[in-house]
């Protein structure tokens, strides 16, 4: 049966506003202060948060532990949300989850990126090995697809390249469940290396998120898939407050383009100022390895990161 063009329209903004809802989170706007006078500014309501998590985790090594270990880890919550009582309770509620649903997920994480860390520069192997289900999962997201890495102002960058995803063939291998454990696995490792950065920089470091759309599927893709994004970015926004940079949405599709032109000035002032639009960065590539420190594309992708974000 043929679609007609309204029909066609509704479907693709659908799609669209299930990307966006998945990117959407806490945004961080850097301060111009440095770590060290932030932790200064906060240290009260650090103090307060340090012995509430002391309190709840209730084990003697639980402070030593990764995040717990890092101020930065507390300072979020401060810079987040500016009472204490309602940094107290989101602390609380997170707490919650990680010492429950989120603990083994939260373990890897940390297990992940001690390994990963262990000699010179990165190595993600260990980072890769112990992801949830990685051993079904990584036959369809790979290096080539999905890759952090970082800007020309340390930031981390998530790219996500959801065109060259066979999200149907994934989604038939795992449950909704298990991808976003996977997802969420992948968002712990960044919020420990952004919060162990800018402790050693000493300057506040944010991820920002880089879709490049080129390629997507406006019809016929997983709506499991796009659960999944969705389910694990909702409880991301919880769990990692004042974290979340910019997200950018790149290479859209021309229909995608033209509803974008028409519906964003729709959209709540808070969630246009967390969006980012653009064409040609990661368009050219073939994987997404080529704008790591030794790829070919990494001097253009600084270039143009720097030319959209800062």
């Amino acid at each position: 049966m043929q679609m007609n063009i309204p029909t066609t329209l509704l479907l693709s903004l659908i799609v669209f506003w299930q990307s966006l809802q998945s990117a959407f989170g806490f945004s961080l706007v850097a301060p111009d202060k440095s770590v060290t006078q932030l932790l200064q500014d906060h240290a009260g309501d650090i103090a307060n948060l340090k012995a509430a998590a002391q309190q709840q985790l209730n084990r003697d090594d639980a402070m030593a532990e990764e995040p717990y270990c890092q101020d930065v880890f507390y300072l979020r919550y401060c810079l987040e949300l500016k009472d204490s009582p309602s940094q107290l309770d989101l602390l609380k509620r997170n707490l919650a989850w990680r010492e429950g649903p989120g603990r083994l997920i939260c373990q890897k994480a940390v297990q992940a990126v001690k390994e990963a860390t262990a000699g010179e520069g990165w190595n993600n192997e260990p980072v890769l090995a112990k992801a949830p289900f990685s051993e079904t999962i990584s036959m369809y997201i790979k290096p080539s697809n999905v890759l952090t890495t970082t800007s020309s102002q340390a930031d981390l960058v998530y790219c996500i390249r959801a065109g060259s995803i066979d999200d149907n063939g994934l989604m038939k291998a795992v449950s909704v469940q298990q991808m976003t454990e996977f997802f969420l696995y992948a968002k712990e490792v960044n919020a420990i290396v952004a919060n162990q950065r800018s402790a050693y920089l000493d300057k506040l470091l944010c991820v920002l998120t880089a879709n490049d759309l080129s390629g997507v599927k406006l019809i016929g893709g997983s709506a499991d898939f796009r659960k999944a994004l969705s389910s694990s970015s909702k409880t991301a926004t919880e769990l990692y407050p004042a974290t979340s940079g910019p997200t950018l949405l790149l290479n859209l599709p021309i229909l995608l383009n033209a509803l974008v032109k028409l519906f964003t000035p729709l959209f709540p002032p808070a969630v246009n100022a967390r969006l980012k639009f653009a064409q040609g960065p990661l368009k050219d590539l073939n994987s997404l390895e080529e704008i790591t420190p030794q790829g070919s594309g990494r001097v253009q992708f600084l270039r143009q990161m720097d030319d959209i974000v800062y």
